[in-house]
């Protein structure tokens, strides 16, 4: 790219930077250090703010990048991803969002812990919300790497690994110093700015087909390389029986695991109220479905006008497809529009990142710090002195999770960063909603049951995910030279999230303890009519 990109696209993104540390130290200046006013930014957003703070959270690099980027390169299979990421927020809507609002406090395992012995609920959960984070993370972050490499046309290794440091270095500052209420401000704005853009990109595809939405599917389907199988099922996950079932895994995975995510939840404990948590997921339903369907058309969009070639030549991942089509659709490269649509979507998928990221971190640190810290030393309930300790806490454990975020993403920085969602989802899946579903609605469930379903989603899934060709065993690998991968599938959702509830339905049934009936009834009430609520 020619440096007039590069120069805008840093002037932009130095702009957005700008905006959010001032939010930042706003929001700094205003805390009181307390947990609530961290973790939950003092429960004052309205549910309008919320539901867009919740669709910048899952609007994520995977769904501005990754996926029209599947959809350019493998066409309806690569939809799937926009149905399931908008589906599972039904399941957030009906099953979760009011009772986890009324049960809970910050955490997941708030929720969980609410009618069980909290020690062992809150370090299986904590470890469990952890992982989930950090796989999240990874996705960001190579994403973060594929946008600097085709910034700086290909200007090396060192370039990516520069821009992962760099973005980790700000998230780690974003929650250190602002809590949620920083957090809150920034994803509102990066939400707004991502939806803009995408509506912005998807006027100019149709207008280059005008109107005709058939001929941009046939253009596509052309360009593609793929023919007619391109709008058909089955281009990617529909020729052997493994893809087939891969498919199932990760619809299974998707559907399920936005339920199941530590920042998605922790959304909900920022509203007053369960029925402005209701609402909430409402806003952002409407949000996430306008963005689903702009993405379908710029994924089509950038087959069509790029070609299928010219989206693997860029990257095989396809992560670069979206702003290589806002590059093109502004004139090509060396015009003023191409550099100045190609700079603004540069710079507006760099926010996305920033901003997601840190929503992450918090959720994780979290979890480090009142769920594992605050289990393993200090008594639950302690005075204001340890709470505001575990404050620090958090912000020290921000830092780590960064660490282990970056690390992990320059190792991975040549996958899909959708697909590296999909895992983090089916984790998710098989740890965290197997739990939460049974505290919330089985009245037999005990504290045994609890820790087998978190651990015996966890650890299989992980487990699988290191057997599998994601890790070793093809050239796309993260050890291609390596071959260890007994487990077929990419994505163990399939088996790792019936493992999940199947765990702890055994441990319940196992468990020599009876499940405390008058908590269980309280939590219950709780749950459906907010009384009692924090």
């Amino acid at each position: 790219m020619t440096g007039d990109h590069r120069t805008l696209a840093m002037v932009l993104f130095g702009a957005f930077i700008a905006v959010t540390l001032a939010i930042t130290t706003w929001a700094g200046r205003r805390r009181h250090g307390s947990p609530e006013e961290f973790y939950a930014g003092g429960r004052l957003f309205s549910p309008m703010e919320n539901g867009f703070a919740i669709a910048g959270d899952h609007l994520s690099a995977a769904s501005f990048l990754g996926v029209p980027g599947l959809i350019a390169l493998f066409g309806y299979d690569g939809v799937l991803y926009c149905i399931g990421f908008l589906v599972a927020w039904l399941v957030v809507l009906f099953l979760v969002a009011e009772l986890v609002r009324n049960c809970g406090r910050f955490t997941l395992a708030d929720v969980v812990a609410a009618r069980m012995r909290e020690r062992p609920v809150r370090i299986a959960s904590g470890a469990a919300s952890v992982t989930v984070s950090v796989l999240y993370l990874v996705a960001q972050m190579v994403g973060a790497g594929s946008l600097v490499a085709l910034l700086l046309d290909g200007a090396g290794t060192q370039a990516r690994t520069g821009m992962v440091v760099a973005v980790g270095a700000l998230m780690v500052v974003y929650v250190a110093f602002g809590g949620m209420r920083a957090t809150t401000w920034i994803q509102i704005v990066k939400a707004v700015l991502l939806l803009g853009g995408a509506a912005a990109l998807t006027a100019l595809v149709l207008l280059r087909f005008h109107g005709d939405i058939g001929a941009l599917l046939n253009t596509a389907a052309q360009h593609s390389g793929h023919g007619g199988e391109f709008l058909a099922p089955g281009l990617k996950y529909g020729r052997t029986w493994t893809s087939r079932l891969d498919f199932i895994s990760l619809g299974l995975a998707l559907v399920l695991g936005t339920a199941g995510l530590p920042h998605i939840l922790a959304r909900f404990s920022t509203v007053p109220t369960a029925r402005a948590a209701r609402r909430s997921a409402v806003w952002s339903i409407g949000l996430i479905g306008g963005f689903s369907l702009m993405t379908i058309l710029l994924g089509f969009g950038a087959a069509a006008v790029l070609g299928g070639d010219a989206v693997r030549a860029s990257g095989t991942a396809g992560n670069t497809a979206v702003p290589l089509l806002a590059l093109h659709l502004g004139g090509g490269a060396g015009s003023t529009g191409g550099t100045v649509l190609f700079a603004v979507v540069a710079a507006v998928a760099f926010a996305t990142i920033l901003a997601v990221v840190a929503g992450i971190t918090l959720a994780s640190s979290a979890s480090v710090a009142h769920d594992l810290y605050a289990s393993l030393r200090r008594p639950r309930g302690a005075g204001r002195s340890a709470q505001d300790g575990e404050v620090t806490v958090a912000r020290i454990a921000a830092v780590g999770v960064g660490a282990v975020a970056i690390g992990l993403a320059l190792l991975a920085r040549d996958l899909n960063v959708a697909f590296l969602v999909g895992l983090a989802f089916a984790v998710a899946a098989s740890a965290n909603l197997p739990a939460l579903l049974y505290a919330l609605f089985w009245r037999r469930f005990t504290t045994r049951g609890a820790v087998w379903s978190v651990y015996g989603g966890l650890l299989p899934a992980i487990t699988l995910v290191a057997l599998s060709p994601v890790v070793s065993g093809t050239p796309e690998s993260l050890f291609p030279g390596r071959d260890f991968a007994y487990f077929p599938l990419d994505n163990p959702g399939v088996v790792s999230i019936p493992l999940g509830f199947l765990m702890g339905w055994l441990g319940t049934v196992l468990s020599p303890e009876a499940a405390d009936r008058a908590r269980h009834a309280e939590t219950e009430i709780r749950s459906l009519t907010g009384a009692g609520a924090v």
